[in-house]
C-alpha cells in the first residue's frame, strides 16, 4: 500500500426527491439531507484513493466531524470533494468538502480506515453466531 498525502477524490449527484431530508426522515423538508451530503463525502475519499490499495483491500468510514451549512432544493447538482491530509500506519483522515452549484454547502474532517476486504466480512458475519 502506497497512499500520498494530497491525493484527491470527488463524487457528485443532482438531487431528486428521495435525497431529501423528508424523505429520509432526517427532517421535515424537502431540501437535501444530511445523511446524503455525508455519503457524497465518504465516497469523495473512497475515490480518492481506492486506485492506490493493493488488490482484496478497502477502506471504512470510522469517524466523521462534519457541518452542514447551507440547504440544497431538488434540481441542484451537488458535489463532495475529499482530500488525503494524513497517513497513519492504516488510518487515514481527509478533509472534505460540499458544494451546491451556489457554493459550499458543508465541509470537515473524515477517518477511514484500510481494510482486508474478506477478513473484514468474515468478522462481521461472525457476529451473526451470537444470535
Amino acid at each position: 500500500m502506497s497512499l500520498t498525502v494530497g491525493c484527491k477524490g470527488r463524487s457528485e449527484t443532482v438531487v431528486t426527491a428521495e435525497h431529501t431530508a423528508a424523505a429520509v426522515g432526517s427532517g421535515l423538508v424537502p431540501v437535501f439531507a444530511t445523511p446524503y451530503m455525508i455519503a457524497l463525502m465518504e465516497n469523495a475519499a473512497v475515490n480518492a484513493v481506492q486506485a492506490q490499495l493493493e488488490e482484496g483491500q478497502g477502506t471504512v468510514g470510522t469517524r466523521l466531524e462534519v457541518t452542514h451549512d447551507a440547504a440544497t432544493p431538488v434540481g441542484m447538482k451537488v458535489w463532495a470533494q475529499a482530500e488525503l491530509t494524513a497517513v497513519e500506519g492504516k488510518k487515514l483522515t481527509f478533509a472534505v468538502q460540499a458544494f451546491d452549484e451556489a457554493g459550499p454547502i458543508g465541509g470537515g474532517t473524515h477517518e477511514r480506515f484500510v481494510i482486508a476486504v474478506d477478513r473484514f466480512l468474515s468478522k462481521a458475519e461472525a457476529k451473526k453466531g451470537g444470535q
